[in-house]
């Protein structure tokens, strides 16, 4: 459990560049401003965090994807990937960027509970 300020909770993959894109704009904004954001993929977002696949992602008028995920993580954004979301897509620990975690449903209700403010994609 980490006590954060901002929880971005997203469901968005590659099938909608723009709303794949925007939890991670939030999340380096917020942390710009001081504000401690942890992230929590599922269902096809748990996609951009394997090696290889936030690069294929580009949204209009945005950075890129794989810049603003490497960001977040290099200025402490904590990321927390769907066991049973990325279990399902065949994805092993190794598949993935470093810096991030894995997480079920009981470690996303600590991170809920705890955060100041919930926004959801």
């Amino acid at each position: 459990m980490t006590s954060s300020n901002l929880l971005i909770i997203s469901t968005v993959g590659q099938e909608n560049p723009e709303k794949a894109v925007l939890p991670f704009v939030l999340a380096t904004a917020s942390q710009s401003l001081n504000v401690p954001v942890v992230m929590f993929l599922q269902s096809s977002a748990v996609m951009l965090a394997k090696k290889g696949e936030a690069e294929k992602v580009r949204a209009e008028g945005f950075l890129p994807l794989d810049k603003l995920l490497e960001t977040f993580i290099d200025l402490g954004g904590k990321l927390y990937l769907c066991s049973p979301c990325i279990r399902e897509r065949q994805i092993t620990s190794e598949d993935l960027v470093d810096g991030v975690q894995i997480g079920a449903a009981g470690t996303l209700v600590d991170e809920v509970m705890n955060a100041k403010s919930v926004v959801t994609y």
